[in-house]
Formats: C-alpha cells, sequence, structure tokens
C-alpha cells in the first residue's frame, strides 16, 4: 500500500478534474509559456524564414545567447509549475503538500541529500572519463557567461526539474494508481511516457530511439525512490542534480542543454556501453544508497500492492455519502 498514492483521496478525484488540469497546465507550459521565448525570437528577426533556422541553432544565430535562452525556456516549465499547483488547490481541493509528499511536512533534507549525492556522482564519473578521455574533451571556462550560468541553473532549473517530478511521480503516479487500483501500472506508465516525452529531443535524432531506453529507466529509478520513500523528495533532488550537472559541467552541440559549461565534450557521439554504465550500475547504487540510509522495507506491497482508501478518509466518505442521501 502506497501512502503517498493515498494522498490523492485527501481531495476531489473525478475524472474531469484530471482532464481540465491536464489541459490548464499544457496552455500554461506549452502555450502560455513559450511567449516570453517567442517575443525575444520576433524581436531579433527580420522575417519567418531566419525564425525557423534560429529554431535549429537553439537561437544563437540571432543573437540569443545560451543563458538567455536557457532561462526562457526554464519559464515555459515555471508557467505548468504555477498551473499544477493551482489546479491541485482550486480542482483538486486539497493541499500542494499531498502532491509532494506523504509526510506532514516536505523533509528538505532528503531534497538535500538526493541532491549532494548526485552531483557528486556525477562529478566523479565526468572526473575518471576525463582522465582516460582526456582528447574528448575542450576547455570552455568563460568566466563572465560561466558564472551566470551556474546563477541561472541553480535558482531556476530546479523549477523546471520540480515541474516534471510533481508531473510525472506526483501528479500522474497518485492519479493512475487511483484509477488502476495498484502502485505497479503508475509506476510503469509514468516511466515510459517521461521516456517518450523526451523523444524530440535532439540527442534522440542523433543517436536513434534507442536513447529513449535512458529516459524511461531513468524514469524507473525516479518512480521507484518515490514509492519507496513515499514522497517526491529524494526524486526532486535526483533530478536537479542530473540537470545542473548537465548544464554546468560539461556541454557538447547535440544534447538538449547547449551551454557555456566548464568542458564541451567533442568526441563523435554513439550508443555504447557508456549508456548503460548508468542505468546498471549508478542507479542499483543509489537505490541501495537511499535503502540503506532510510531504511526502506515493504518492496513488494509498495511498489505492487493495491491502493485503497485510507480508513480515516472512508469514513469520512461514508458519512458524506450519508448526508447527500438525507
Amino acid at each position: 500500500m502506497s501512502k503517498f498514492i493515498q494522498q490523492a483521496y485527501k481531495g476531489k478525484n473525478d475524472w474531469w478534474r484530471y482532464l481540465l488540469t491536464v489541459i490548464l497546465v499544457f496552455i500554461g507550459w506549452q502555450i502560455l509559456g513559450v511567449i516570453p521565448l517567442l517575443s525575444v525570437a520576433f524581436s531579433n528577426v527580420d522575417n519567418w524564414a531566419e525564425l525557423e533556422l534560429a529554431s535549429k541553432d537553439m537561437f544563437t544565430s540571432i543573437g540569443i545567447d545560451s543563458n538567455l535562452y536557457l532561462l526562457l525556456m526554464i519559464i515555459s516549465f515555471f508557467f505548468g509549475l504555477i498551473f499544477l499547483l493551482l489546479s491541485i488547490k482550486t480542482i483538486h481541493l486539497r493541499k500542494v503538500k499531498t502532491l509532494i509528499t506523504s509526510r506532514s511536512s516536505i523533509d528538505w533534507k532528503r531534497v538535500l541529500f538526493a541532491f549532494m549525492l548526485w552531483f557528486s556522482i556525477s562529478i566523479i564519473v565526468l572526473i575518471v572519463d576525463y582522465l582516460l578521455n582526456s582528447e574528448n574533451y575542450t576547455w570552455n571556462f568563460n568566466p563572465i557567461p560561466f558564472f551566470i550560468l551556474v546563477l541561472v541553473s541553480f535558482v531556476f532549473l530546479p523549477l523546471q526539474t520540480s515541474f516534471e517530478e510533481l508531473l510525472f511521480r506526483g501528479y500522474f503516479m497518485q492519479g493512475l494508481g487511483l484509477a488502476f487500483k495498484n502502485s505497479a501500472v503508475p509506476l510503469i506508465m509514468t516511466s515510459l511516457i517521461f521516456g517518450l516525452m523526451h523523444i524530440f529531443n535532439p540527442e534522440v535524432e542523433k543517436l536513434g530511439h534507442i536513447i529513449l531506453i535512458y529516459y524511461i529507466v531513468t524514469g524507473l529509478l525516479f518512480g521507484i525512490i518515490t514509492l519507496m520513500d513515499e514522497g517526491t523528495e529524494l526524486a526532486l533532488g535526483l533530478h536537479a542534480a542530473n540537470n545542473i550537472a548537465a548544464a554546468v559541467i560539461v556541454t557538447t552541440d547535440w544534447m538538449v542543454f547547449q551551454t557555456d559549461a566548464l568542458l564541451v565534450d567533442t568526441s563523435e557521439p554513439s550508443v555504447g556501453i557508456e549508456m548503460f554504465i548508468p542505468l546498471l550500475i549508478l542507479y542499483p547504487l543509489v537505490i541501495y544508497i537511499f535503502y540503506k540510509k532510510y531504511s526502506w522495507t515493504e518492496w513488494k506491497t509498495k511498489l505492487f500492492g493495491n491502493i485503497d482508501i485510507p480508513e480515516d478518509l472512508a469514513s469520512i466518505s461514508i458519512n458524506d455519502q450519508t448526508i447527500d442521501k438525507i
């Protein structure tokens, strides 16, 4: 039984509420959220043809630097996040906290620990690869752009990662859990949807659709730790650390984050064993560390158990129905 998924019972769960929320989040994220980006783009181009070319080159060809572009992209996720949180309060009529955790309050120490753990692992992995394949890296340190990048990444990138986590491991996980009355289906479905959401990323075009396995398994990792830890705090920390490291430490000319990072990876990308190292070694290691630190138990029940309305809420629901009949 997942206490985290059960949090959704603390609000209203009619099907139309989910449909309306998804529509509003999409409007905030993909329509209103891109207005700032398009406004800057229109102010820097003379014709539509130029704008089309710019979109392929991350807007650099029309004079928008990578830090501004990153910030404008994050703004779209910020709009999506705001619409999601407002929908939880006004449409589902429950507290925002129930979307984040089953604990009495958000455990920020968990967020920080997960962030530091994965950020440290990312640095260690990079150092090892740099020592073994230094010819694949070019030093790219430019003080002013880099420090602006650090500011944008640490202050604003968590808005993007938090939106994705609260949408997939929070809203969709809980909603699907209530719909299918178990934990396994939402765990699998949110992982698949999360992976397929990245299908239009430039690295998929470069490496092929097999790279989607990486995103799907990453979604599975976030889902497992969310269910086992009864909250999204660890997933929030991991996801933020992963994206910030990708933005600040090393960049390439073919991935979604093309930034003024410390290093540029100039190697020709390919799908090899290096892609599966995180999936086969690092992800299980992270799960094991969390398991030991937080004394996780009842794996089968939390990952595959049925979802029922909590007893205390069931009695309230029965009373409400009785009153309605009267």
